[in-house]
């Protein structure tokens, strides 16, 4: 049933956001050089690496690692970069990911492939054998200002409690914090 739930939904997401996806594409290409997609090594479902689009929202040439660990993330923000990371619009092209089925609408955000710490606990508990998220209980409960630690306990926690019912409630969630900017830092 998720992934019927998963597929339904980014169909209609890709079809309603069609218009605006060609604006920020024109936009990105317009206000910066390089491509429009950038495409991040993550890690998915059982530790295996997959390609994640974004819409590219940083300079090219910043350092590929978790955007906290930059030493000045908003020097390297594109003219348009924070606008798209703080309405989390950067992350529409992960609905590619979604049809594939590499990702889900919820699960744990997959991970950097250099996030060693992240990737050895969600193992160690299990986690990565969900199908990394769009969004996801973590997602909802702090975001970029949970350490690594919190983050895993929280996927844990919906590791534990899945149901399409949460589901349901954490994308519904996740359209607040996106829509208030709640615990996006950069």
């Amino acid at each position: 049933m998720k992934r019927a739930f998963d597929i339904i939904l980014a169909v209609f997401l890709i079809l309603l956001l069609n218009i605006p996806i060609l604006i920020i594409a024109l936009l990105i290409k317009l206000t910066s050089p390089g491509s429009v997609l950038y495409w991040s090594d993550r890690v998915g479902l059982n530790n295996q690496p997959f390609k994640m689009p974004k819409f590219r929202s940083m300079q090219i040439g910043t350092p590929e690692v978790a955007t906290h660990l930059l030493a000045n993330p908003a020097s390297a923000l594109t003219t348009i970069g924070n606008f798209l990371r703080k309405t989390s619009l950067d992350e529409i092209p992960q609905l590619w990911n979604i049809l594939i089925g590499e990702m889900s609408f919820v699960g744990p955000r997959p991970a950097l492939f250099n996030q060693d710490d992240l990737i050895t606990l969600r193992t160690e508990l299990g986690i990565h054998h969900l199908i990394p998220g769009l969004t996801g209980w973590a997602q909802i409960n702090g975001r970029d200002d949970l350490p690594i630690s919190e983050k895993v306990k929280l996927d844990a926690e919906y590791m534990r409690n899945q149901s399409i019912i949460r589901d349901l409630k954490i994308v519904w969630l996740t359209l607040f914090r996106v829509i208030s900017k709640d615990g996006i830092r950069h």
